[in-house]
């Protein structure tokens, strides 16, 4: 990661407020007025969305040129509503990541997740629906049902271009999308290999409403380091457990302390049962070590500094069920 990039804190409601307000915001700051922009600048919320496991966070991961985004292979890696931000000379796109939508809703987690894509929808100035450029899958068409039918600003972007033979062979699935939705346009694209990517953001621009930029331009995501350091955790834990991990899994930061060379993080790996447990830890604590030293090497790489990291396993039964419980653990 560049040392220029830094996090951003929550965006409050000046987000979307006029030109003027901005710039009588930053005078009264004694900062001066706004930094000129190009006239015609655009800039807007952009939510991606999509069934579970179907590319999403990696896709903004390969816009934005940096990791705001856990991934696995796992179904619902995401779980919380993530902003990657990327500024280009005439435009600022500001992705929203959102999990992936649910068809079988069984935990409040799972229920929680589906309000935030819901809540996103009415949000954004610009939709990107993902699908697998393979074809539609019955988790496509579910995600689908939740736009409106008359809206004009939602894009098809068909993944995983890589994995076709040839653009020919794509033409009878953009020609079914269409008969499925008026999307405003559909774009192939690969994320893994930065395909037609350029392409992608062509089409959303037009999408979006003149206005200054929102963020300084520097900036990459909403989330806290902290925030990102927990999520690296889960995301290794994920990858190196594979199907013997259970779904019920989350990480706390319990102790954070930083000098301008070093960092000292001990952070909570929580399960739902005791026989999850030894399946975290392995055999003499290896899976655990592993899990500790994958994440170390990345969130040093983050926050640019020497990183000492502490990961232990905690038992909190029925976690993912429970309404306090999430609360505490940052699901909203």
């Amino acid at each position: 990661m560049s040392e220029e990039k830094k996090n951003l804190v929550e965006p409050g409601e000046a987000a979307r407020q006029t030109a003027e307000e901005v710039e009588a915001m930053l005078r009264a700051a004694g900062r001066g007025s706004a930094p000129a922009v190009p006239e015609g600048f655009r800039c807007g919320y952009v939510a991606v969305i999509g069934r579970p496991n179907v590319g999403k966070s990696t896709l903004i991961n390969s816009l934005i040129g940096e990791k705001v985004s856990i991934t696995s292979k796992k179904p619902q890696t995401t779980r919380n509503r993530v902003l990657g931000v990327l500024t280009k000379p005439r435009a600022q796109f500001i992705f929203v990541d959102t999990p992936g939508f649910q068809t079988k809703v069984k935990t409040q987690l799972t229920r929680r997740m589906n309000r935030s894509v819901r809540s996103t929808l009415g949000e954004v100035d610009a939709v990107v629906l993902l699908v697998e450029a393979g074809g539609w899958r019955p988790g496509d068409l579910e995600v689908l049902k939740l736009l409106p039918k008359d809206a004009k600003n939602v894009i098809l972007a068909l993944s995983k271009t890589d994995a076709v033979k040839s653009r020919d062979a794509l033409l009878p699935m953009m020609a079914e999308s269409m008969q499925r939705y008026p999307f405003a346009a559909i774009v192939p694209v690969s994320a893994e290999k930065h395909r037609q990517l350029d392409d992608l953001l062509e089409e959303v621009e037009k999408l979006l409403p003149e206005s200054v930029p929102y963020f300084d331009p520097d900036l990459y995501t909403d989330r806290s380091p902290r925030f990102l350091a927990a999520e690296i955790i889960r995301e290794k834990a994920f990858r190196l457990l594979g199907d013997e991990l259970p779904y019920g899994t989350a990480v706390t930061i319990d102790r954070w302390e930083e000098t301008d060379e070093e960092a000292s993080i001990v952070a909570t790996l929580i399960v739902e049962r005791e026989s999850h447990k030894p399946i975290v830890i392995g055999e003499g604590g290896a899976k655990l070590r592993e899990i500790s030293r994958l994440a170390r090497a990345d969130i040093a790489e983050m926050l640019g500094r020497r990183l000492h990291l502490e990961v232990w396993v905690r038992v909190r039964r029925g976690w993912s069920d429970d309404v306090k419980a999430l609360k505490t653990l940052g699901y909203d």
